[in-house]
C-alpha cells in the first residue's frame, strides 16, 4: 500500500499541470491588449474545452483535447469557420470541406498523429446520436494532430473512441494547460510542451469583441519569450547541437472569436495566428504540421443545415475593422504557446525518453535581465 501511495504521489507531482504558473502569474505581460477574464479561449461565449489524459505504465503518454465551439446541435446550426495551412506536413481531417463550405459542423478534436481516424469515428458517432440528426448521412469531423512519438508509444494507438467521448463529456470553461489531453506527450523548443491558451478583449471603442486561442505545442525553433532571446541566452536552440536538430513535430492552433466574421475574414484572422507562432521563435519546419482553425460564435451567423430561404442577409464586420482582431490573435497565440511551456512539467516516457520542463529558475533571471517582468 505504501508503494502504491508513493507511486500515486509521483504521478500527481509529475503529470498534473493545473497548479503550474502561467506567464502573467510571474509578471510576463505579452503584448499590449488586455486578456479576457480567464485569459482563455473560453472567454469567447459558448466555447468549452475538454481533456482526456492517458498516462499508463512507462510508455503511454498521450490524450485527446476537444474544443466545443458553441452550444446546441452544431450539425443543424453550423458555425462559420476557416482553416489556414502554415505548413502542411500533417493530417488535419475535415479541412477541405471547412474551406469549401466555410463552416464547422462538429466539435474540434486534437490528438496524436495515428489516432486521427479513431477520433473522427468518435466525432461522427457523437453527431449521429444527437437528437435531430436521425437522417444525417454525411458528417465532416474535424480532427487535428501532432506527433508525440518521442514520449508516447504512438504505434500502440492507445486512444479509443470512448476517450474522445470522455473529453467531450469533460468539456467546461476552465481550461487545464501543460501535460494534459492532446498535449500530454508533446515537446516544444526542446522542452516539454503541451496545451496552452490565452485571449484578448478589444475595448468597446473597437467593437468589444473577444479573441481566444488554444494551442497544442510540439514544434521547434529558437525560443523567445516576450521578445527576450531565451534560447540564445541558454545556448540551447535548434541546430545548435545533435540533441536539438529535430525541430519537426507540429502546432495546432484553434482560434475562436465572437466577432461577426465569415469564412473569408476568418481565414485572414487565422493567417495572423502564424505570426504569433513566429514571435515565439517557431520556424514551421519541413516536417511540422502547422495549422490554424478559426471560427466565429456570432449567433446571427449560424448556418442552418436546411435553409428555409434561398438567400441570407448577414451583418459582417468590415475589412477596415479587422486590424484590431489581427493584433489580438497574434498576441493571444504567442501567449498561449508560452503558457503551454510554463505549465508543462518534466516527463519520462517511451523507451526511457525524457523531456525536461522549461527551467524557470534559469528563465526568470533572463527575463529580469531584459526588464520584461512586471512586479507582482
Amino acid at each position: 500500500m505504501n508503494k502504491l501511495l508513493v507511486f500515486l504521489f509521483y504521478l500527481l507531482s509529475s503529470f498534473c499541470s493545473s497548479a503550474q504558473q502561467r506567464a502573467r502569474d510571474i509578471g510576463i505581460e505579452i503584448g499590449v491588449m488586455k486578456p479576457g477574464a480567464m485569459n482563455s479561449i473560453t472567454d469567447v461565449t459558448g466555447v468549452k474545452v475538454g481533456h482526456q489524459t492517458i498516462i499508463r505504465g512507462d510508455s503511454i503518454r498521450t490524450g485527446v483535447t476537444v474544443i466545443i465551439p458553441g452550444e446546441g446541435n452544431l450539425f443543424q446550426q453550423k458555425i462559420p469557420a476557416a482553416v489556414y495551412v502554415g505548413n502542411g506536413f500533417g493530417k488535419l481531417a475535415g479541412s477541405t470541406q471547412v474551406n469549401e463550405l466555410g463552416n464547422l459542423e462538429t466539435p474540434i478534436a486534437l490528438t496524436n498523429t495515428l489516432s486521427v481516424p479513431v477520433a473522427m469515428d468518435a466525432l461522427i458517432s457523437y453527431t449521429l446520436k444527437q437528437p435531430g440528426n436521425e437522417s444525417v448521412a454525411s458528417v465532416n469531423a474535424v480532427v487535428g494532430e501532432t506527433n508525440d512519438s518521442w514520449l508516447n508509444d504512438i504505434r500502440g494507438r492507445h486512444i479509443t473512441a470512448n476517450d474522445v467521448q470522455q473529453a467531450i463529456a469533460n468539456a467546461k470553461s476552465e481550461v487545464a494547460e501543460g501535460n494534459v489531453g492532446a498535449g500530454t506527450g508533446t515537446t516544444c523548443f526542446g522542452f516539454k510542451g503541451g496545451i496552452g491558451t490565452s485571449s484578448r478583449k478589444l475595448p468597446v471603442s473597437l467593437g468589444g469583441y473577444s479573441v481566444g486561442v488554444l494551442i497544442q505545442s510540439n514544434f521547434g525553433g529558437v525560443l523567445q519569450i516576450d521578445g527576450v532571446p531565451v534560447a540564445e541566452e541558454f545556448k540551447q536552440f535548434s541546430f545548435s547541437d545533435q540533441l536539438l536538430n529535430n525541430v519537426d513535430g507540429s502546432c495546432m492552433i484553434v482560434v475562436a472569436t465572437d466577432a461577426p466574421l465569415d469564412h473569408r475574414n476568418l481565414q485572414r484572422l487565422a493567417k495572423r495566428a502564424m505570426i504569433g507562432l513566429g514571435r515565439t521563435g517557431g520556424i514551421a519546419s519541413n516536417g511540422s504540421g502547422d495549422y490554424v482553425i478559426a471560427f466565429s460564435t456570432a449567433q446571427d451567423l449560424r448556418i442552418p443545415h436546411r435553409a428555409e430561404n434561398r438567400t441570407s442577409q448577414l451583418n459582417l464586420l468590415n475589412n477596415d475593422d479587422m486590424s484590431p482582431l489581427f493584433m489580438a490573435v497574434i498576441e493571444a497565440t504567442e501567449e498561449a504557446i508560452i503558457n503551454s511551456l510554463f505549465a508543462a512539467k518534466t516527463m519520462t516516457g517511451y523507451k526511457g525518453h525524457r523531456t525536461n520542463a522549461l527551467p524557470m529558475e534559469q528563465v526568470i533571471p533572463v527575463l529580469k535581465k531584459y526588464g520584461r517582468m512586471v512586479p507582482r
